[in-house]
């Protein structure tokens, strides 16, 4: 099954994957602004959310089968792959797996592998607890409505924009709750670090000043660990980068598509 997805515009393929709390929606301001610079803009609803069916069992592998299965029905050879969050987790794995098929990468707010100690102790207990705490609101009877009224509050930074945030309630609320605990699940179990330093293409990495979910020193450490990186950190914003700083956001997005790429060659090691 071809996961569901919103197009617009002509030109090279920019595919935008959404995070955990999101749907084709929560890319709505890029897809236009993407689709006026030139661009084929296309933002998907990762399965199980929207009109995409599930996937079973749900796994990053899965997952990244999916974009691929989409990027094949898009008939273009490769995309520019921008992830946020639980989406920017997807296009590593994809990466990982197909390099071939990406020519640039954007990750916001997003890192490298989830609630990874850095002591090597498990994060068992600790993955196990942050499910718990996401879902004890489902569980006591409230709805994803009402999950995202409490929980997006406490993603964003001082700087956002009201109508942006109130876009990442409405897209929160949508998701069924479901899938939101099938992806909770699958979110937990993330872990590429080891591939970062085969990232072999341009990247830019995205992060909110005040992001406690993808700590700026988080994606800092990953741009560092990929070959053709940059960080950029969006000041005021928090976690919903693309959603609180819309302008400020695509305006970083262009920039870094309208740059020459680099000779590979140059970048040997």
């Amino acid at each position: 099954m071809i996961p569901r997805f919103t197009t617009l515009g002509s030109g090279p393929t920019v595919l935008m994957l959404h995070g955990i709390g999101g749907g084709h929606q929560a890319f709505a301001p890029q897809v236009e602004t993407l689709a006026s610079a030139g661009y084929r803009a296309v933002a998907w609803d990762m399965p199980g959310y929207g009109h995409s069916a599930p996937i079973e069992p749900y796994t990053f592998k899965g997952l990244a089968k999916s974009c691929i299965q989409l990027i094949d029905a898009l008939q273009c050879e490769h995309v520019v792959l921008v992830g946020h969050s639980m989406g920017g987790m997807v296009a590593q794995e994809v990466v990982a797996r197909q390099p071939e098929r990406v020519s640039r990468l954007v990750l916001s707010g997003t890192s490298s592998a989830f609630g990874k100690r850095s002591d090597g102790r498990s994060a068992e207990a600790w993955a196990q607890r942050f499910i718990a705490q996401r879902t004890a609101p489902l569980d006591a009877g409230q709805s994803m409505e009402d999950l995202a009224r409490m929980l997006v509050p406490q993603m964003i930074g001082p700087g956002s924009l009201p109508e942006g945030v109130r876009l990442a309630e409405y897209c929160m609320g949508g998701v069924p709750a479901a899938t939101y605990r099938r992806a909770l699940e699958c979110l937990v179990s993330f872990d590429r670090q080891a591939a970062l330093s085969g990232i072999g293409v341009p990247t830019l990495l995205i992060g909110g000043e005040f992001d406690r979910v993808a700590t700026p020193e988080t994606m800092r450490q990953m741009a560092e660990a990929i070959p053709q990186a940059r960080y950029a950190e969006l000041p005021g914003i928090g976690h919903l980068a693309n959603l609180e700083a819309p302008d400020e956001f695509d305006a970083l997005l262009i920039d870094f598509l309208h740059e020459p790429a680099r000779d590979p060659a140059s970048h040997a090691h």
